[in-house]
């Protein structure tokens, strides 16, 4: 597939890497909010939007599984990328130039080992990629930018030190979001199939709601609530299960959940990125 990729972030940004590993055939469009980059698919100047959902480190990302469900657009396909981060300065820095990183703070806190070890001051930027061009554009070989080798690649920074993040399985999912629906099945591994859902106003509706899962032997990966317009009583929960909704079994249990949900959305079905078993 050919055409535009839409990301939020700056170019280098990991959303930019998640781009080139998972569409590398496709053009990368830098957005400034995750609402920009779901517009740019909406009004047709992308065709896919990456957008990441959580972190093996720092769980969900924010706010955007609000977002998912008002976008109007469907989940495809699902991409999983190691976050490696890198210390990037201007050409020429050797190591002991260097005095100072900055990263977003996230980022900053993911290398404390290295940062502490190597006596660095951090400097919080607002983005891994941003930092990383500020760096190139002030030229200052005292400080150096947390991010990724792409964006060394990108803005024209040495790699002074590889893989330096404390935690060496750090990973972070995305999902690749389109305009219209795909539910044919696709490769030959697992299908997934993400929706949202509010149950009715009867007792034990979420316990019931969910049996039709467990009787079926369908695995839901994952379950998560948060509150609707701000509401302690209006809960909406997103939820990740393996298989696909012509599966006998994944029917049986989708039916057993609308009896007693006032409200189901299906957000997508795709198949399983082959690193969520690793």
């Amino acid at each position: 597939m050919t055409g535009r990729i839409a990301f939020q972030g700056e170019p280098g940004a990991y959303s930019h890497q998640a781009c080139h590993d998972a569409r590398p055939e496709m053009e990368a469009l830098p957005c400034r909010t995750f609402e920009d980059v779901i517009e740019a698919v909406r009004k047709g100047d992308a065709d896919l939007a990456m957008l990441p959902v959580e972190n093996s480190t720092y769980g969900r990302v924010a706010d955007i599984h609000h977002l998912l469900p008002e976008s109007g657009l469907h989940i495809i396909d699902e991409a999983f990328v190691r976050v490696h981060i890198n210390l990037l300065a201007v050409k020429g820095t050797k190591l002991e130039d260097v005095r100072a990183a900055m990263s977003h703070t996230v980022l900053l806190g993911q290398c404390r080992g290295f940062l502490q070890s190597h006596g660095l001051e951090r400097i919080t930027g607002a983005d891994t990629a941003g930092s990383a061009k500020i760096v190139a554009e002030q030229g200052n070989p005292s400080v150096a930018a947390l991010a990724s080798e792409l964006a060394g690649e990108i803005y024209g920074l040495d790699v002074l030190a590889r893989h330096i993040e404390d935690k060496q399985d750090n990973t972070t999912r995305f999902l690749i979001m389109s305009r219209e629906p795909n539910l044919a099945r696709r490769g030959d591994g697992p299908m997934m199939t993400t929706f949202v859902f509010r149950v009715r106003n009867i007792p034990a509706a979420l316990y019931k709601a969910m049996g039709g899962f467990a009787t079926n032997g369908v695995n839901m990966t994952k379950l998560e609530s948060y509150m609707v317009g701000g509401s302690f009583t209006a809960t909406q929960f997103y939820a990740d299960i393996e298989g696909h909704p012509d599966d006998h079994n994944v029917r049986l249990a989708l039916d057993e959940l609308r009896y007693f949900t006032s409200q189901m959305d299906l957000l997508g079905v795709y198949p399983a990125d082959p690193r969520r078993q690793s």
